[in-house]
């Protein structure tokens, strides 16, 4: 290999010597690692394995596996003894606090332009589209999934390559106090809050308060920095303040209210996706959103929030957002080949609040079905909600109707009370959990049909869309569920 070529080669998002500085610990063997992973399921051969101790799992449990499967060196506690002294390996004296200073390191030498997201509802699909729409304009890193929280920020920021010009880092948080260390760390240049709504409430006494605990976004954010919020959201002004007395530099606005830096003017929305118009600080843009439901039109104003406070090419990040396409489990529509036509699921059983079931309940009611099909909603409950649980579940019953939904099937003791306020016709059939609906729903869906499945993530409605999808190319359905209505 001649040595151009040689300095054309990337380089190693780790070495020993690196690794060992940063973590303070000590290195054996002349390792360099690609990536970084704390779960050898989904280990990469080239990867630096970090055995984090975990609730229900220790991670040293896996550290011989990880290097079966090709891991560059395990992170281990100093007195492991499970593995060979020589092996390719990192101890350190706490693997948890390593896998924070390979983050803090990581994020130290980076010249990437760094945006950090959170919010109530919104801000996986935006991290999402913010990644794709900034990849079109230099080498683009982001949170994976959900991971989100003192495990997956530090972990997102380990994995930072050394030449990404931006990284999009998603903050979650069920408690306050939880986003403050996740900024610090990540130290964003621009913060991006989608909403504020009555979601992962339980622990908090008021809207107020789940809107301060986002507000912590601010506390590591880099001067002059910037705050993208949605001023539509009643929270727009507690947020706009926050930021102030942060001293964050500058505030930009997005939605469909006056005076909002990027404004909806006019959407046309059908079965895949939206057309929409929006002045962007005094400029009208047309574009595509190639993802249905209102709820990702709004999406992309943040999105193009960021775009514009980073002085980028806003033709080409509108070009981008035609070409989205909905997470798993968050909106991705499915279809399943059934005798006398397709089964189309809606695939939303990542989680759940009220106002992404309406956002959803919107999207299936748009939706196309086939010759005589339906719209069918199969719900579980939405957890977190605190004492508006009850009033929460019920007060669905009524998009439900407006929206035209045929058939509603329910899952879990909340859900139930939904169930109990829809009219007769409109009662698909109730189970105690997914486990026993999921048979009831699989039975009743027929070819032509259009199922909606959304619940939270511990409502396990997974069960569910696995049943539906397992009836390909099956019998079609009798239309009846199995309590006979």
């Amino acid at each position: 290999m001649n040595p151009d070529t040689r300095r054309r080669q990337p380089l190693p998002l780790w070495t020993a010597a690196e690794a060992a500085m940063a973590t303070q610990g000590t290195a054996a063997g002349d390792w360099n690692a690609k990536g970084v992973s704390i779960d050898t399921r989904t280990l990469k051969p080239g990867d630096l394995f970090v055995a984090i101790r975990g609730v229900s799992a220790d991670g040293h449990a896996f550290a011989a596996q990880a290097l079966e499967k090709g891991a560059a060196a395990v992170v281990v506690d100093r007195n492991f003894t499970a593995i060979p002294a020589e092996a390719p390996s990192l101890r350190v004296a706490d693997t948890t606090q390593a896998l924070e200073a390979l983050g803090r390191a990581a994020r130290a030498r980076s010249r990437a332009r760094i945006i950090a997201v959170t919010g109530s509802v919104g801000k996986t699909g935006s991290k999402d589209a913010l990644h794709a729409v900034l990849d079109r304009h230099g080498r683009s890193h982001a949170t994976q999934g959900n991971l989100n929280n003192h495990w997956g920020l530090p972990l997102t920021l380990a994995r930072l390559p050394r030449e990404a010009e931006f990284a999009v880092l998603e903050m979650g948080m069920n408690h306050a106090g939880e986003i403050t260390p996740l900024s610090l760390m990540g130290r964003p240049h621009v913060a991006l809050i989608t909403a504020i709504e009555q979601a992962h409430s339980e622990f908090f006494s008021s809207i107020e308060e789940i809107a301060d605990a986002k507000a912590e976004i601010f506390a590591g954010i880099e001067a002059p920095g910037w705050a993208v919020l949605n001023r539509d959201n009643p929270m727009f002004d507690r947020l706009s303040a926050a930021a102030r007395a942060a001293n964050v530099g500058g505030v930009l606005s997005f939605g469909t209210k006056e005076g909002a830096d990027v404004r909806l003017l006019d959407s046309r929305p059908d079965a895949r996706g939206t057309s929409v118009i929006a002045d962007i600080a005094g400029e009208e843009h047309h574009y595509r959103v190639g993802v249905p439901g209102r709820h990702w039109v709004m999406n992309t104003l943040g999105v193009l929030g960021v775009c514009r406070v980073l002085g980028l090419d806003l033709d080409l990040s509108t070009a981008m957002l035609a070409r989205l396409t909905a997470p798993k489990g968050r909106g991705d529509s499915i279809e399943v080949p059934l005798h006398g036509g397709l089964l189309t699921l809606i695939d939303e059983t990542y989680n759940a609040s009220p106002a992404a079931m309406t956002a959803a309940i919107d999207v299936l009611a748009m939706s196309e079905p086939g010759a005589k099909g339906r719209r069918i909603a199969i719900l579980g409950d939405m957890l977190e909600l605190g004492e508006g649980t009850p009033a929460a579940h019920k007060a669905l019953a009524r998009p439900l109707m407006a929206r035209g939904i045929d058939l509603v099937f329910t899952a879990g003791p909340n859900m139930g009370l939904l169930f109990e306020e829809l009219p007769r016709e409109m009662r698909g059939g109730h189970a105690e959990n997914s486990d026993k609906l999921a048979p009831i729903a699989a039975a009743a869906a027929r070819a032509g049909d259009v199922v909606l499945i959304k619940g939270s993530y511990g409502s396990r409605m997974g069960k569910v869309l696995d049943a539906l999808m397992a009836r390909q190319n099956g019998n079609g359905g009798h239309g009846k569920t199995a309590n006979g209505e």
